[in-house]
């Protein structure tokens, strides 16, 4: 099975996660993301010929948040598992490695809801690679766009105790109507106590990045950007959340951006929330 779509961007992602693997001071190991990329074709793979300098800037930077938003997301999960939080749910969760990568506490229950052709493409490469998962692992093969609520309550999850939802380069593929639905429908089964980590594109992106894309890379797909006050966005949602800038979390990281921004440095779009 060959990836294609949207969901043939979570390979890409599995391959800039390879990368950081084989760093010395990688800020993650993930020992399944070679797999899932050489499986799609993506490894060993090396930059296009024809790469202009813009565009190789642009890979680069891609890459980069990728990077930091999974380090900043492992953090938000494990904080939430300290928290006793012990569901988790993967909203979109592609070539997604943490059921397998990082370390749970007993009775974590882990569902990652995609649809079946992502899941079916991943539940191969497992096989092969003989992936042992951490804790318990429930797939919920469902578009976005159909009641996935119901198809996770049908696959266990229970709405009366707290959740750590993650949906990590996800919304920005969704118009903004969807993005709207889908927060709607996280609220609704979202306990007090429940924690979201969410990844939006950041004002501008699509202009600086999707306006030249090559048709059928991840960034000619891009269609949303976060709104000019996620904060505020969130609360009305009954969630109180924290702003985070990719700038501000790789100097945390000890990954320093070392060229200034070129404008006024906005509202982030790492997220972190908590239901009230």
């Amino acid at each position: 099975m060959r990836p294609s779509g949207v969901w043939a961007t979570s390979v890409g992602v599995a391959r800039v996660r390879a990368l950081e693997t084989e760093r010395v001071n990688a800020l993650f190991r993930d020992p399944l993301a070679q797999a899932f990329a050489t499986a799609g074709g993506l490894w060993p793979s090396s930059p296009p010929l024809s790469d202009d300098e813009a565009a190789r800037r642009r890979r680069l930077a891609v890459s980069f948040s990728i990077v930091i938003r999974t380090k900043f997301l492992d953090d938000l999960l494990l904080q939430a598992s300290a928290s006793g939080v012990r569901q988790v749910v993967l909203l979109g969760a592609g070539m997604d490695s943490r059921a397998f990568r990082m370390d749970w506490p007993e009775g974590t229950r882990l569902f990652e809801v995609d649809t079946a052709a992502p899941l079916d493409f991943k539940a191969s490469v497992l096989r092969q690679e003989r992936a042992v998962a951490r804790c318990e692992r429930i797939t919920v093969a469902v578009d976005l766009r159909e009641d996935w609520p119901a198809a996770l309550a049908a696959a266990g999850h229970d709405p009366a105790v707290p959740t750590v939802w993650i949906a990590e380069g996800l919304l920005i593929y969704l118009p903004q109507d969807a993005v709207e639905l889908l927060l709607a429908r996280i609220s609704a089964q979202s306990a007090a106590g429940s924690r979201m980590g969410l990844t939006l594109g950041s004002r501008g992106v699509i202009e600086r990045f999707g306006a030249d894309a090559v048709p059928g890379s991840a960034a000619s797909m891009w269609v949303s950007e976060m709104p000019d006050d996620p904060v505020g966005w969130l609360a009305g949602h009954g969630w109180e959340a924290a702003s985070h800038t990719l700038r501000e979390r790789a100097a945390a990281y000890g990954r320093p951006i070392s060229t200034p921004p070129r404008r006024e440095e906005r509202p982030g779009g790492l997220i972190s929330a908590v239901r009230r």
